[in-house]
C-alpha cells in the first residue's frame, strides 16, 4: 500500500473552539432518502456495531508489486484499523476519535509510529466499509451537508452521484484555516449502482504533510458484494492513488457485531 508519510505540521489547539454548525439538509430530503434507501440495502434491516475483514492483499507503489494478508476493523463511531503483512514487512494505521478531534497514526516496516496530519482524518475513517461509511453520514443531520449530483455512467456503470461534506464553524483558527478550509478537507463524493443502490466507489483527496492545500485524489472501488448475516459486504476492495492502482484487496471472510471497542483502536 503507498502510504503517504503524514507528520502534524499544523497546530490543531484552536480545533478546542470548533462547533458544528447547524445546516439545512433534512432527513426527509431527496439526497438524504436515496443513502436512507442505500444503507437499507447494505444492512439488510441489521443493526452494525463493528466489522471485521479478512483477506489477501496487493499492494503497488512505484517499481513496488508485491502481494500479503490484510486484515481492516472498524467501529460504526468511526475508529477503524489497517493492517498488511507484505514481504517488504508490515504496515497498519489506525485512526480514533478524540476531543480535539480524530487523530491517527502509521505503523512503518521497521515499527516506527508516526502521526498522521490532521487534515488528512477529516474524510471517512472506514473507507473499506460501505455500512459504516453510511450510517455516519445519516447519524447526524447537523454535522453532514448532503448534496444529490447527478445521474452518471461511471467505470461503464450507470451510478447516482452524491456529495458529501461536513459543516464546521471555526472560531480562533489560523488565517489559512477557516470553514471553508475544513468542508474541502472533509468532501467525499458517493457513487451508488443506480440499480441496486449500493455503493460502487467513494472518492475524496488527501494531502501532502505539510500542505492542506495540495489535493492528491483517492478513490475506493468496490465490487463482489456478499450477503453476509444478511448485511451485504464488498469483497473486492480497489484503492486507487492519485488515479493509478495502489491497493487490491480480496476479503476472504467477514464477521460482524463481533463486540470491538474502542480500546482496540489505540492510536501509538
Amino acid at each position: 500500500m503507498r502510504v503517504v508519510r503524514l507528520v502534524l505540521s499544523v497546530s490543531i489547539s484552536f480545533l478546542l473552539s470548533i462547533t458544528l454548525a447547524a445546516q439545512q439538509t433534512t432527513t426527509s430530503s431527496p439526497q438524504a432518502l436515496l443513502l436512507q434507501r442505500s444503507a437499507a440495502a447494505l444492512s439488510g434491516g441489521q443493526t452494525l456495531t463493528d466489522v471485521t475483514l479478512s483477506g489477501i492483499a496487493r499492494r503497488i507503489a512505484g517499481s513496488d508489486d508485491e502481494s500479503g494478508t490484510a486484515v481492516l476493523k472498524a467501529l460504526v463511531t468511526g475508529e477503524s484499523s489497517v493492517d498488511f503483512s507484505f514481504p517488504s514487512g508490515p504496515r497498519s494505521e489506525v485512526r480514533a476519535n478524540s476531543t480535539t478531534g480524530p487523530v491517527g497514526s502509521w505503523l512503518a516496516p521497521d515499527g516506527t509510529s508516526h502521526a498522521i496530519s490532521q487534515h488528512n482524518l477529516w474524510t471517512d475513517s472506514s473507507w473499506f466499509f460501505p455500512p459504516s461509511t453510511l450510517t455516519r453520514l445519516l447519524s447526524d443531520s447537523s454535522y453532514w451537508i448532503i448534496a444529490y449530483v447527478a445521474h452518471e455512467t461511471k467505470e461503464n456503470q450507470a451510478v447516482e452521484h452524491l456529495t458529501a461534506v461536513r459543516q464546521f464553524q471555526a472560531t480562533g483558527a489560523p488565517a489559512s484555516w477557516t470553514p471553508d478550509t475544513l468542508q474541502h478537507l472533509s468532501a467525499m463524493d458517493v457513487y451508488l449502482d443506480s440499480f441496486t443502490l449500493l455503493p460502487s466507489a467513494i472518492r475524496f483527496n488527501t494531502h501532502p504533510d505539510r500542505n492542506q492545500t495540495v489535493d492528491i485524489p483517492v478513490e475506493i472501488r468496490f465490487a463482489d458484494y456478499r450477503e453476509v448475516s444478511g448485511v451485504n459486504i464488498p469483497f473486492h476492495i480497489q484503492k486507487y492513488f492519485n488515479n493509478g492502482l495502489a491497493l487490491d484487496i480480496h476479503v476472504t471472510t467477514a464477521t460482524l457485531n463481533t463486540g470491538l471497542t474502542v480500546a482496540a483502536f489505540s492510536v501509538r
